[in-house]
């Protein structure tokens, strides 16, 4: 089969199109025909190598999934040939899915939203497994709270947002200008620009100097420490990424802070399934590329 492969770390022009062989499913596998992948950040990161040498080369990236189920093992119980389905590969688990099929345990396959199609579909797992592990799983969002949400026009921010509203939050988020139509039309109730405003400001003028109940950056650097200025009393933080600056106000204000990255992906894709054949979020797709222009989707990601 093709694939995009990685036999060492550094910029774009690291990945070769190689034959390799075909993975045959083991006795709890699926065997999938891959459709879409997606880039994410942590692709680039790996590509980079900043995960050093726990990723074993020569490598397959590429960590999210949609696809047709070919083949199954002997064991698997939930699924058959011919299933549509999506789920988001462990960073660690081996070979990705930059590559014509992929094996995967059952255990982290989830049947396709049926009303999307499978461009749409690879952008869900990762980005909008994050979101939910960071808003329900930890952040535990209720209806009519605040939530503030940096980089909601980001993979993870666009997902995060849809969940939010879902939820029935008052959502803030910050993006640039350019972004406010989009941000939006997804069920942002207050955009922020982040070029030219000062969130801080805004938010405790509007919230009568109480803050907000959650705030969720998917933004490295000192979003989230500047955050928990906005955040309430017993309020919670949350971020899946690196943090810089000084978090403690989180301590005289008792605000729990929460470091978040995808795990048990299953449940959440069951769940986004729901809410996706709904209507009520729907993914929002940049530029779509063929596998053997993965290099140039690194770029533009980057």
């Amino acid at each position: 089969m093709k694939a995009m492969v990685i036999t060492g770390f550094g910029g774009s022009e690291v990945f070769a199109q190689t034959e390799v062989d075909k993975p045959v499913p083991g006795k709890n596998e699926v065997l999938v025909k891959v459709y879409a992948t997606s880039v994410n950040p942590a692709d680039c990161g790996i590509r980079r190598g900043l995960f050093g040498p726990r990723i074993q080369l020569p490598a397959i990236l590429g960590y999210d999934v949609s696809g047709v189920v070919e083949a199954i093992g002997e064991n698997v119980k939930d699924f058959q040939v011919g299933d549509e389905v999506y789920y988001a590969i462990g960073l660690m688990d081996g070979q990705g899915a930059n590559a014509e099929y992929n094996v995967a345990n059952e255990s982290i396959v989830a049947k396709k939203p049926a009303n999307l199609s499978h461009t749409e579909a690879a952008s869900v797992p990762v980005a909008g497994g994050t979101a939910w592990a960071a808003l329900f799983d930890r952040a535990s969002i209720k209806v009519g709270e605040t939530v503030l949400i940096h980089g909601g026009a980001g993979g993870v921010g666009s997902f995060a947002i849809q969940i939010a509203k879902a939820a029935g939050a008052y959502i803030y988020t910050t993006c640039g200008s350019y972004d406010f139509d989009l941000v939006k039309s997804i069920g942002a109730d207050r955009v922020i620009d982040y070029r030219n405003e000062n969130f801080i400001d805004i938010i405790m003028k509007e919230t009568g100097g109480e803050g907000v109940d959650v705030t969720f950056s998917t933004v490295p650097g000192e979003l989230l420490a500047r955050s928990l200025t906005v955040t309430k009393v017993d309020g919670r933080a949350v971020t899946v990424t690196g943090v810089q600056g000084d978090l403690s106000p989180a301590t005289f204000k008792n605000i729990t802070v929460y470091f978040v990255h995808l795990e048990n992906p299953r449940p959440k894709l069951e769940a986004l399934k729901k809410l996706i054949e709904r209507g009520q979020i729907k993914p929002v797709v940049g530029t779509t590329f063929p596998l053997n222009q993965v290099a140039q989707a690194h770029q533009k990601l980057e």
